[in-house]
């Protein structure tokens, strides 16, 4: 297996791991939505499949997460706007 490849698929399922564990922790009420902790799990998720599905042209899946990122941004922002209010 190519160096690169493996590489590539780890960093995959690093972000496949952090988006489904944000899914289950704020389904069940352990972290809150507009908490850091769960933007941050979403936003470190979708840029590692970006690279992922990047690396495998599957540009569908690109854009999907490219959207997703943005929108954690944008969740974060709003919170950091939220506390200095």
């Amino acid at each position: 297996m190519d160096d690169i490849k493996l590489l590539i698929d780890l960093i995959g399922w690093t972000g496949a791991l952090c988006l489904l564990s944000a899914y289950l922790l704020v389904s069940n009420g352990k972290l809150d939505a507009k908490s850091y902790a769960y933007q941050n799990l979403n936003l470190i998720g979708s840029f590692c499949l970006i690279a992922n599905t990047y690396y495998y042209g599957t540009y569908a899946l690109v854009f999907l997460n490219s959207i997703w990122a943005l929108i954690g941004l944008h969740a974060i922002r709003k919170i950091a706007t939220s506390r200095n209010v």
